[in-house]
């Protein structure tokens, strides 16, 4: 499966929305240091229960919006 996501790091609360074709996704963790890559990646594996090491980042580890692919979904 393959999810085009829109991430908003430094939010509130770790957060997820499917609003039609876009995936939104607020997470807690500031832009710095890849930490907000962890915490997606992190997040996407509780939120669609699949193991961590499935979920890869294939477009845009420098950018807001990302391409996903989920091997076990």
């Amino acid at each position: 499966m393959t999810l085009n996501i829109r991430v908003f790091p430094g939010a509130r609360k770790d957060l997820f929305k499917d609003e039609g074709g876009l995936v939104k996704v607020y997470l807690t963790a500031p832009p710095l240091d890849g930490r907000a890559n962890e915490a997606l990646v992190k997040f996407l594996g509780r939120h669609f229960d699949v193991r961590i090491s499935s979920i890869e980042i294939i477009k845009g580890l420098k950018s807001r919006n990302k391409v996903i692919n989920i091997k076990d979904l």
